[in-house]
Parts: structure tokens; C-alpha cells; sequence
């Protein structure tokens, strides 16, 4: 079912910011970090811009040209959305039935390009819309017509658009469609998904995907998805959610429940292991790389600390308690960092440590979603599907 709402666009102050949309999962590069500037006044007051409630879920939003993209589960229900993203004023949403699930609601954040936006539901529906009206485009089942079996808690990993294709976290090593159509280009056997978002590099000058899967993290030929290299990574659930980061022919994985982290070397046939120790085991929270140190939230859901680790040797620089669990971006320099319990902060980094520039309550919880910037708000979510617009630049 869709539904179309009509709207009027309200009128915005402008920013003295440098802003730029955030189309997709961890932003334009896919790294967690924003370009903006100029989107923290120091001592600025929280102004909440907007409310709205999306449904229950863990999708995050993607913003561009004006409007706010993400997904929420109500009354048995899936739901896209569409967002006016200045005032949160619903332009249209698609619905579809869709089971709430253990931990409910979808989990896959959409992504927009070239005027379309992919979504694919934890029960392994992958649509594509037109991001004007939502009108919709084509849809495949995964899971019924590719025999492709999902996770224990559901698909999470947001489809990822390389050229002609878009590529998903579905299989031992992922599946690929064309963007246009929706057939299927190439695929892999049923089982073994795990919960992170494929991951764009290139091996030779050719695109390739790396994928963290339920036993291991694998790089895959973009145009065939032919095996590249393979490392063995197993967690405690199959739970390996955070994304890799690719660094030339290094790769760094990580995964919870005191499994920790590694840095491959996939420059062979085989990939070697570079360091691996347990300074940093993310429970579902990507980690960002910057200048050379990874800042990430190490421990599982209740728990956990803000940490600092240098990427060459895995030894950890620092760690910040306060945080407790969450998940983070970066931009300008500065972690935005949001906690499960609601509470948003703003950090700036130095050698020794993070300065605390702001720190407030926005949302209340469970937050598990990490917060997205873009054109000067900060976007919040939590599991209920409350969704908030805050802005501190202090106007």
C-alpha cells in the first residue's frame, strides 16, 4: 500500500555551514564521516527541529535533495518513508507486510542514487522506488526466489549501488541485481549472510566488495562476484555486523561478544593477519577510521566504552567510560557519539584523549542507531521508532 501526502515546505534559516546530503548507510564515502562544518556553536543549546514516529526498527535515514529517507514495522507492516527532511512532513510511504521479528522492525537503512532508493525488509524483499513519489519500480524476493536464507535476526546489511548493480549482504558472499531490472546478475549459495553492509574497494583498478558474512569476511569481483580472497571469523551467534574497513590491501574487521578485532593483509591469494587482539570488539557499531586511528564503541548492548585505537598495532590510545554503549560518526574532527540511553555527544579529538564539547539527552531509549548529520541537523532514532531533527548551532 502506498500513500502519497501532499505537503508545503517550510522556510529555513540558512546555514553559515558547509553541508553536504547523506544518500546512504555511513554517509557519501560510506565511512561514517561527514563533510559538514560549522554545525556545532559552542554552548549551543539542543533546539529539537522536528518529531516524527516511523515505526519500530533499527533502519537508520539517508537525506538527499531535500528528503529524508528510512524505514520502520508497525501492525505487522513494513514501512518506507519519505520525509520532508527540514520539517519531518511525511511525502509518501510504501507499506508491505512484514513480521515484526525478534527485535523488531527493519533493520537495513535505504540508499538513494540517481533518483532511485533501494530497501531491502529482514525477510530479504529488495525494492527499488522512484525517490520522488515512491512509485515503485520492481521488487525480488530473496528469500523465495534465490532460496536465500536469513540470519537468525533478520537481514540488516543496506544495499549497496556499484555501478550497473546493487549489491546485498545475502548468501555466503553475496548476491548482486541489476539496478535497473532487478535480475538477478550473480549470487551465492542460500545460507550465510551476516548483519554488515557490503563494503565498495578495487583490486586491480577493477571494483570488488568486501562482505563480513556469518563465518567469515570475504572480497568478491563486483562484476561476477567471483571469491578474491577469504578469512575465517567466527562470533559467538554469527553476529558480525560492523562493517569492514578496507585500507588499500588492508582489511580491519571487527565483532562482539569478546571476539575483538584484526588487521588483515589481503594483498596474496591468502590474507595474512597483521595484528588481532581483543582491544577493540564492536558489538554492532561500525567503526570510523581517522588519521590513522579507529574510534569505535568496544563491548555488547548494556555495556561498553568509547575507545581509540591505532590502526598499525591495535594497541588502544584511550578510552572514554562516559559513553557506555552506542554508536558514532565523525565529521569536522569531532565524534558524534549516541548512547543506547538517548544521550548525544560531541567530542574533540586531541592525542591524548576527547574533549567533551556538548552533551545532552535528545531521544529517549533504546538507541541503537548511529545519529546522522547532514545540512546542519543531527538525526536520532531509537527502537520504537521515534525519530528527532536536532540542531546545535545555536540560532
Amino acid at each position: 500500500m502506498k500513500r502519497f501526502v501532499g505537503f508545503a515546505v517550510a522556510g529555513m534559516a540558512a546555514a553559515s555551514c558547509m553541508a553536504a546530503d547523506w544518500p546512504q548507510w555511513r554517509g557519501p564515502d560510506r565511512n561514517g564521516i561527514s563533510k559538514e562544518t560549522g554545525w556545532l556553536a559552542p554552548g549551543a543549546a539542543a533546539k529539537q527541529v522536528w518529531k516524527a514516529e516511523v515505526g519500530a526498527g533499527y533502519s537508520s535515514v539517508s537525506v538527499s535533495d531535500g528528503k529524508l529517507y528510512t524505514m520502520g514495522n508497525k501492525d505487522g507492516q513494513d514501512s518506507v518513508l519519505c520525509l520532508n527532511a527540514t520539517d519531518g512532513k511525511e511525502l509518501w510511504r510504501h507499506s508491505y507486510p512484514c513480521k515484526a521479528g525478534s527485535y523488531s522492525g527493519p533493520r537495513c537503512t535505504p540508499t538513494v542514487e540517481n533518483g532511485k532508493v533501494y530497501t531491502l525488509s529482514r525477510e530479504g524483499l529488495l525494492l527499488c522506488f522512484a525517490a520522488q513519489d515512491g512509485a515503485v519500480k520492481w521488487e525480488r524476493n530473496l528469500a523465495a526466489t534465490l532460496h536465500a536464507s536469513a540470519p537468525n535476526w533478520g537481514f540488516a546489511g543496506s544495499p549497496l549501488v556499484q555501478g550497473d548493480l546493487v549489491i546485498v549482504n545475502v548468501g555466503d558472499s553475496g548476491t548482486a541485481l541489476n539496478k535497473e531490472t532487478g535480475e538477478p546478475v550473480w549470487n551465492s549459495s542460500g545460507g550465510g549472510a551476516s548483519y554488515a553492509t557490503p563494503v565498495p574497494f578495487a583490486k586491480a583498478d577493477k571494483p570488488a566488495v568486501a562482505l563480513f558474512v556469518q563465518k567469515a569476511v570475504v572480497g568478491v569481483e563486483a562484476a561476477s562476484g567471483k571469491k578474491l580472497w577469504e578469512y575465517p571469523w567466527s562470533t559467538s551467534y554469527d553476529v558480525n555486523a560492523p562493517d569492514p574497513i578496507v585500507i588499500g590491501d588492508k582489511v580491519f574487521i571487527t565483532s562482539g561478544y569478546g571476539r575483538g578485532a584484526a588487521l588483515l593483509d589481503v594483498s596474496g591469494a591468502q590474507p595474512k593477519v597483521e595484528w588481532e587482539n581483543k582491544n577493540l570488539a564492536s558489538h554492532f557499531s561500525s567503526v570510523v577510521l581517522f588519521k590513522d586511528c579507529l574510534y569505535g564503541i568496544t563491548g555488547n548492548a548494556g555495556g561498553g566504552e568509547l575507545r581509540c585505537v591505532e590502526l598499525a598495532s591495535g594497541k588502544v590510545n584511550w578510552s572514554n567510560k562516559e559513553t557506555g554503549f552506542g554508536s558514532l560518526i565523525m565529521a569536522d574532527g569531532k565524534l558524534i557519539v549516541l548512547n543506547e540511553k538517548g544521550t548525544l555527544f560531541v567530542f574533540e579529538l586531541n592525542p591524548d584523549g576527547c574533549g567533551e564539547l556538548w552533551k545532552g539527552t535528545v531521544l529517549g531509549p533504546t538507541c541503537w542507531t548511529p545519529p546522522v548529520l547532514c545540512n546542519g541537523l543531527i538525526y536520532c532514532r531509537n527502537e520504537k521508532g521515534t525519530l528527532v531533527a536536532v540542531d546545535l548551532r545555536g540560532k
